[in-house]
């Protein structure tokens, strides 16, 4: 397949151009409205740069949509008009409703859209894999704990707007706790979820955005989740990222680099096979392209980022009430 890369001065670009090089893709066109950004991605990956987004969806098979939470919005309403299916990074606008005009054109369109979600995948299909078996059980909690550096990072990486609520919508929650949210939500599957509680941590980095979130839901069957997203690591150089589920027969736990599993019916603890944070969108992307070939819905659709997006929009409306 032939993959354009839109918005490649977004700092996961890197990760998604090496993913696509590792699920056997080629890369098309690299654009940003930028020019040093778009000749910077060219240079690395061997690819021409566009001079324009629309050029950059000549012969397109895929559209990766990146950039700031607006211009994601834009440029996929463009991708989906020319009919070209397309993986979008989070977050869809700086709120929920902000989904919905990409949510309403692909859905006329008929367009594959899916969210750049990487975490969660191997969890999801091994937690699955047990209650299909009959050995997982009722889940009682889960943790999903996504811990990083400063936000000075993203002062380096050149994309302080991360920090602007105007721009990026918030701060730690929205930026890192979805994915832990979309993860709820999964296991949720539909099920009504409340906002247990919400608390916000006190400023540490001086930024306008918050540095520390713990977000605890609770889905209609009585399982609970709780969501820590955060700035507040004490290093630039690494984070912190610890993911568990507990059911009645099974403890899940992904610690990064390893995925743990205890089972109750037979005193056994088992490493199952798991992928290094860093090569974690390896999986989406060859997820994403296996799926769109088969003509499968994505694992995580334009909808389930919406519903993600509305929590973190009640935990804001609530830390502000």
């Amino acid at each position: 397949m032939n993959l354009s890369f839109l918005g490649v001065g977004h700092w996961h670009a890197t990760m998604h151009g090496e993913a696509a090089i590792a699920a056997g893709a080629g890369i098309a066109w690299a654009w940003d409205p930028a020019p040093a950004a778009a000749a910077g991605f060219a240079e690395k990956f061997g690819c021409p740069v566009a001079p324009s987004l629309q050029v950059a969806l000549e012969g397109a098979d895929l559209a990766v949509v990146m950039g700031r939470p607006f211009e994601i919005v834009e440029r996929g309403l463009e991708v989906i008009e020319a009919g070209v299916p397309l993986l979008l990074e989070k977050p869809l606008g700086i709120s929920a409703e902000a989904a919905d005009a990409l949510i309403t054109a692909a859905q006329r369109k008929g367009v594959f859209a899916a969210m750049a979600l990487p975490h969660g995948m191997a969890m999801l299909a091994a937690l699955g894999d047990l209650d299909a078996a009959g050995r997982r059980g009722p889940i009682s909690h889960s943790h999903f704990r996504l811990i990083n550096g400063p936000p000075q990072r993203y002062v380096d990486d050149g994309v302080a707007w991360v920090l602007d609520p105007g721009i990026g919508g918030g701060g730690a929650l929205r930026n890192l706790g979805i994915h832990g949210i979309n993860a709820f939500l999964m296991l949720a599957a539909g099920q009504e979820v409340e906002i247990a509680s919400a608390s916000f941590g006190r400023p540490l980095h001086g930024t306008k955005v918050e540095d520390y979130a713990a977000i605890v839901l609770r889905a209609a069957d009585g399982m609970l989740g709780l969501i820590e997203a955060g700035y507040t690591f004490a290093s630039m150089k690494r984070g912190l990222f610890e993911w568990r589920v507990s059911a009645a027969n099974a403890t899940l736990s992904d610690l990064g680099d390893r995925l743990a599993l205890s089972t109750l019916d037979d005193e056994k603890q088992t490493d199952l096979p798991a992928t290094p944070i860093a090569r974690r969108y390896h999986d989406v992307m060859a997820d994403t392209l296996q799926r769109l070939a088969a003509g499968r819905p994505p694992a995580v659709s334009l909808a389930d980022a919406r519903r993600a997006m509305a929590i973190i929009d009640r935990c804001y409306a609530l830390e502000r009430a």
